[in-house]
């Protein structure tokens, strides 16, 4: 492990790390966890340089092929890798293969010097459809844990959030984390790397008022029609939402100071 300070940070992975759905005041640009995480880590070091190479849609094999070579090549002290969500929810995938390109991405990201942290899948029991992968879900986070302690990584447990089980931490489309969801994982982040923060990432949410089942029905019915349908429609089709996108963020650079 590092000395708990960094002075370079690259974040990879697919739409987790990219950070939809935690908009910006730029059309399709969000910020997300690793941003917030990049701020936290400048209040420490002010002269920390991040960059974001995180793609919406990627698979483990373009995370590995693409963006492990490039964050290589840019020589952090500190990268976040987390990968294999959409293998993972995709219908005959098999984690164990996941897990083998993960643990290669890895390898030769600590063989090139620099920190690790992954972070485990979330615990889908209450998410709609993607509660019937969660067994593979649980396997692949065994994987991970193993790999980390066979490599010395720092592991962000987002399976044990109870937290990010209120509907407030996601956004309408179910599959995304909200703002609040995004900036509770940055401070669980924090915590993993040892960084002190002001705030608590468990904090309980507010009081919620209750939904009679004919709400939900009807909530769950528009979330079929409007979210569902289309994502099926692309898996179908072989079309990947981050299609032709690029990183929002390929180089190492200084955070702006009017940010957050």
């Amino acid at each position: 492990m590092g000395s708990g300070r960094w002075d370079s940070f690259v974040a990879l992975g697919d739409s987790f790390t990219e950070g939809l759905a935690d908009a910006t005041a730029e059309t399709d640009v969000y910020r997300g966890w690793a941003d917030r995480l990049a701020l936290h880590i400048a209040e420490h070091d002010p002269d920390l340089r991040y960059a974001n190479l995180a793609v919406r849609g990627k698979l483990i094999r373009q995370i590995v092929t693409d963006q492990v070579p490039q964050a290589i090549e840019l020589k952090p002290s500190l990268v976040a890798l987390t990968a294999g969500g959409n293998d993972i929810i995709r219908p005959g995938s098999d984690p164990d293969l996941v897990a083998a390109l993960f643990e290669d991405a890895v390898s030769r990201l600590r063989a090139a010097g620099a920190d690790v942290l992954i972070g485990t899948g979330f615990d889908t029991a209450r998410t709609p459809v993607l509660k019937h992968v969660r067994g593979k879900v649980g396997t692949y986070n065994s994987h991970l844990r193993s790999i980390a302690d066979a490599h010395g990584c720092y592991v962000m447990d987002l399976w044990s959030m109870r937290v990010l089980q209120d509907p407030r931490a996601w956004c309408e489309d179910r599959l995304h984390l909200s703002a609040d969801g995004h900036r509770r994982v940055a401070l669980r982040a924090c915590d993993t790397l040892g960084l002190p923060t002001s705030e608590d990432w468990n904090e309980p949410w507010p009081d919620l008022d209750e939904r009679s089942w004919q709400e939900q029905a009807a909530e769950d019915i528009k979330w079929a029609r409007e979210y569902l349908a289309p994502w099926i429609s692309r898996r179908l089709r072989g079309v990947s939402s981050g299609d032709g996108r690029t990183a929002k963020r390929p180089c190492l650079e200084k955070l702006p100071t009017n940010c957050g």
